[in-house]
């Protein structure tokens, strides 16, 4: 089973995938040139997608293919790239089959101050990423990060700033990284427009990678994209979702700007 290596993870590491899982192709597709991109790189590249996304705009928005199907589809991935595998989870019943399966488990920022859902990710031992509140604070995280216990990580992703407007504020991330876990930096969601569609999120894709360089010059441990070989047609978070050729010619430069100030 793949692991995560702690001396791996001292170097800046990405988490990225697509927003939720179509189908088996597309996220072997993905993995598999995320995979390639980690050994020519030499560094570490998590594999995240969801298989139930429960917080969509409208009901009538794809949510993905579920718990059992999602699963199993992750299952194959891990095996076919040797991946580490991140998910996210919306109810704490989720947590024991999801961490079954993945390597780290992801709470949605909506659902950052829930306790038994936090709870009951870091009781299977797995790493809980916690996505900070688009209506917290950097500060107040410190208390999701209590309830999560030691083996967690926090990933900041905007802070609404009026209707369907995000902004990011580069100070927070020296306030995360005061509470000694890795700070991670969600490029993608930040520059989401939430509810800005017809019935949808909306974004602007063109803004996060300057973001991104913006967040390793402020020393995060790891970097988050939502990946997509054709975002226009992707069923989740089109509008904020990189290219997968994009992704792969500017992740050197994200490499050598973090090696360069850790200097």
């Amino acid at each position: 089973m793949t692991t995560l290596n702690p001396q791996a993870l001292k170097k800046l590491f990405i988490i990225a995938g697509p927003c939720v899982i179509e189908d088996l192709d597309q996220s072997l597709l993905i993995a598999e040139k995320c995979a390639r991109l980690a050994a020519l790189h030499h560094i570490t590249i998590i594999f995240k997608a969801s298989y139930d996304k429960a917080n969509r705009t409208s009901p009538a928005s794809y949510r993905g293919p579920g718990p059992q199907e999602g699963l199993r589809i992750l299952e194959s991935v891990r095996t076919a790239s040797g991946l580490p595998i991140l998910t996210d989870i919306h109810e704490s019943g989720q947590a024991t089959e999801a961490g079954s399966v993945v390597d780290v488990l992801q709470i949605p920022a909506l659902l950052c101050r829930q306790t038994d859902l936090l709870a009951a990710a870091a009781r299977t031992g797995k790493i809980v990423n916690i996505k900070k509140g688009q209506f917290l604070s950097p500060a107040e995280m410190e208390f999701p990060i209590k309830k999560a216990g030691e083996n967690c990580w926090v990933t900041e992703r905007g802070t609404f700033f009026g209707y369907n407007r995000l902004v990011v504020d580069f100070t927070g991330i020296a306030t995360l990284k005061s509470f000694g876990k890795p700070v991670i930096f969600d490029a993608t969601h930040s520059v989401q427009q939430p509810g800005g569609g017809n019935g949808c999120s909306s974004g602007n894709r063109d803004l996060a990678l300057p973001l991104a360089k913006a967040a390793v010059a402020m020393g995060v441990n790891g970097l988050f994209f939502e990946i997509h070989p054709d975002p226009d047609r992707a069923l989740c978070d089109g509008p904020n979702s990189l290219r997968l050729d994009t992704f792969e010619r500017e992740l050197p430069g994200l490499i050598a700007l973090a090696e360069f100030l850790r200097q």
